[in-house]
């Protein structure tokens, strides 16, 4: 059995992804110059949101199954 090409290019787009997820996270909580109380749930809301829920869990049946959907 070879290896899957798949999961280090998974892993390496999901480093990515998340580098790109932080930058754009604090870059919008410091323009709503929000207290930090709210920081903190924009930044669980944001995380939530856009890494898991649309393109992350996604990513992670590519790299397991090899499709994008079921």
């Amino acid at each position: 059995m070879t290896p899957s090409w798949r999961k280090p290019v998974g892993m390496l787009l999901i480093l990515l992804i998340v580098g790109l997820w932080c930058v754009i996270a604090v870059t919008v909580v410091e323009a709503a110059a929000l207290p930090v109380w709210a920081q903190g749930i924009a930044f669980v809301v944001m995380g939530l949101a856009w890494l898991w829920i649309f393109p992350m869990r996604r990513m992670l049946r590519w790299m397991e199954l090899g499709r994008w959907r079921d």
